[in-house]
């Protein structure tokens, strides 16, 4: 044999990935980035509890891990007020959502989605050969009307939100996602990504019961919980589609370091809400920053602010290139016109200060 026999859904894919990581930008710049605000992690750091935990079960590194996440799930349980049975741990929303799509999705089923959401949710899709449709965002929101009647229109089996948006920051009420919901199609599934839910209002919170059927939820310790090295996600569904998780899920795909971490993070509100605090303040010295620099900064409810450039996706390209070769680390959307923006994490005053003393010449050469 010369090479290996792809199917032929893996033979029509694109060789791409979803994101390339600032390991690899800064392998290909030569150099590292003197402030890494690209990527919606938490620089603010774990709960002290966490690390300790994470410490104490390096020893126990040769074992396996727990397959069942139970200990985790009992305690996310009593968090959240429902039954082990409830809720799936995996390894981050990222692999989650392809556990979903393995168990929903096969070959021309229809998936609706906002054109430009979170992409790997779209990476996964098109992976199992899932026909995506796409509706525009409306304000620099998800519009869940819209998609819901996408949805009725290509008898969709999943229809994906974000709430709060990455890559936009913006947030929607969970009130006015249960009216929309009045439109969600009887047997299409609705995977909403909480993935920022602990930094919003909360007004953003679906008010519904989460067993309902119609809606799986997804949570993650990757951001206020500042924990995404170690890919702890779990999703909150009705118990019939949670133990179907079992069917397809790598059991041992949660590390037993992070379990640990996750339980003891999960026991620390006052930690939790001392890195809301944190976020908040920076996402007020970001907004500052743009202003002080003619820019707009977007309402955001997550840990990020997304910055109208004030044109379009050409001009907000050449400054973040001027941001890279400056050494800062920022990412933004990729369709029009939400591209006309850059999209910067919340960072440590030593970031924010590098981002402020490289924004106006990285704008000077746009301009220029």
């Amino acid at each position: 044999m010369t090479a290996p026999l792809y199917t032929p859904l893996a033979q029509s894919l694109p060789a791409t990935v979803p994101f390339v990581g600032p390991e690899a930008q800064e392998r290909a710049r030569g150099s590292a980035f003197v402030a890494r605000i690209g990527a919606n992690e938490n620089v603010f750091g774990p709960s002290p509890r966490a690390l300790e935990a994470m410490r104490l079960a390096l020893p126990e590194v040769w074992c396996y891990a727990d397959p069942e996440s139970h200990d985790l799930r009992a305690a996310l349980a009593a968090h959240h007020g429902v039954t082990p049975e409830q809720i799936t741990v995996g390894e981050g929303i990222d692999g989650l959502l392809g556990s979903l799509v393995r168990l929903l999705i096969g070959p021309g089923d229809a998936v609706v989605t906002s054109d430009g959401a979170y992409p790997t949710f779209n990476y996964h899709v098109a992976g199992f050969g899932g026909e995506l449709h796409k509706v525009p965002y409306t304000d620099d929101a998800e519009d869940p009307r819209a998609l819901f009647t996408k949805a009725r229109e290509t008898d969709a089996k999943l229809v994906y939100i974000a709430n709060p948006d990455n890559p936009m920051g913006s947030w929607i009420e969970g009130a006015d996602i249960l009216r929309a919901m009045e439109d969600l199609p009887e047997d299409t599934l609705l995977v909403l990504d909480e993935a920022y839910i602990e930094c919003a209002p909360e007004a953003a919170a679906l008010p519904l019961p989460h067993d309902d059927p119609r809606v799986i939820r997804m949570r993650t310790f990757s951001k206020a919980y500042a924990m995404a090295g170690q890919r702890i996600g779990y999703a909150l569904g009705h118990e019939d589609l949670i133990t179907a998780f079992n069917k397809v899920r790598n059991h041992f795909g949660v590390n037993r370091i992070g379990q640990a971490g996750a339980l003891a993070a999960l026991q620390d509100a006052e930690w939790l809400a001392h890195v809301i605090a944190e976020i908040d303040a920076s996402r007020g010295r970001i907004a500052q920053i743009a202003r002080d620099n003619g820019l707009e900064p977007l309402p955001s409810a997550t840990n990020f602010v997304a910055i109208d450039c004030g044109a379009d996706g050409t001009f907000a390209k050449t400054v973040l290139d001027g941001l890279i070769r400056r050494g800062i680390f920022v990412r933004m959307p990729f369709v029009a016109p939400q591209n006309r923006c850059i999209r910067v994490s919340c960072g440590t005053q030593a970031d924010l200060d590098a981002f402020a003393e490289a924004l106006p010449g990285a704008l000077a050469e746009a301009r220029g």
